[in-house]
């Protein structure tokens, strides 16, 4: 390894990818000075191919997922002392003649984290990205933007660059597709520079993604919910906990009262109290046990 100059890795999350895996390791060769691939449990020769081309190859007994897959990658890029970490596709729709593209903004100490955005860089890239995935990628930005205050353009590329602090800082827990709002949710947190540079994306020779587009962006929404509600556990299911025990005692004392006049009780006044005070109860108990997990890790990662 050349001390004089960053040592960049390429890394690859692939399932099921022996149509396109070596083309992807063979350009991707070019620009970087390793190649690892994580075979996420394939079925077919995925990981065979890349080996034989000199890819370092992680595999998986089983397909554990793409998030799975980007913390294995982590790890190893880890384990190689790599300066910067790229993340694409097996499937093709990334260009790694671009990387050097994502990897400068890094090298010039702006970025720790750089996004290769679809929708930056010229309408034909927009156009080239389905409507419904422009559209749902769209909505998942917005969502993302609004729980960590990232003016981003595509918060759902999985094209990106890292640097060694976010490869030594980033703590990445999710298997699913989430892991891509993971990664800037935690980047918020630990203060990491975030930037975005124009990136293609080719889907006319991707086949069918192995999520449905409703599938995943089912996976990234409930992603995004989960790490937002563990981040402000207080504000998030706290003060709706409070609220929901307040209408429940609210309709307690209107139960009671109805009881003094008429000598009755109203079963639904009844069960509608009893509810609100249960869901109170379970939301405010869940917030201030989260806040305290929350609090706990934070010392932890002081020490």
């Amino acid at each position: 390894m050349n001390k004089d100059r960053p040592f960049v890795v390429a890394a690859i999350p692939a399932y099921d990818e022996e149509k396109t895996i070596a083309r992807v390791v063979l350009q991707a060769q070019r620009y970087v000075d390793r190649v690892v691939v994580c075979d996420d449990g394939s079925s077919d020769l995925t990981a065979e191919i890349a080996e034989r081309l000199g890819a370092d190859v992680i595999r998986h007994e089983r397909n554990l997922g793409y998030g799975a897959a980007v913390q294995s990658l982590f790890r190893r890029a880890r384990e190689l002392g790599a300066d910067v970490m790229v993340t694409l596709d097996g499937d093709g729709q990334h260009d790694p003649g671009e990387i050097p593209r994502l990897v400068e903004p890094v090298l010039e100490g702006k970025a720790d984290v750089v996004i290769g955005s679809r929708f930056l860089g010229g309408v034909e890239k927009i156009n080239d990205v389905p409507r419904f995935r422009r559209f749902g990628i769209r909505v998942i930005t917005r969502l993302m933007g609004a729980a960590s205050n990232y003016g981003l353009s595509d918060a759902q590329s999985g094209f990106r660059a890292y640097g060694r602090k976010a490869l030594e800082g980033l703590s990445l827990y999710e298997n699913g597709m989430g892991v891509s709002v993971e990664v800037l949710m935690e980047a918020k947190k630990r203060g990491l520079m975030v930037v975005e540079v124009p990136a293609g994306c080719n889907y006319r020779e991707v086949e069918a993604s192995t999520y449905g587009p409703l599938r995943h962006g089912l996976n990234v929404v409930m992603s995004i919910v989960r790490l937002v509600v563990e981040e402000r556990p207080l504000v998030f299911l706290g003060i709706p906990g409070v609220v929901s025990l307040l209408v429940g005692v609210l309709f307690g004392v209107w139960m009671l009262q109805i009881y003094a006049i008429e000598r009755r009780i109203v079963t639904n006044i009844a069960l509608a109290s009893m509810a609100f005070i249960l869901i109170g109860f379970f939301a405010l108990s869940t917030a201030i046990t989260l806040y305290a997990i929350s609090r706990l890790a934070q010392k932890t990662n002081k020490q």
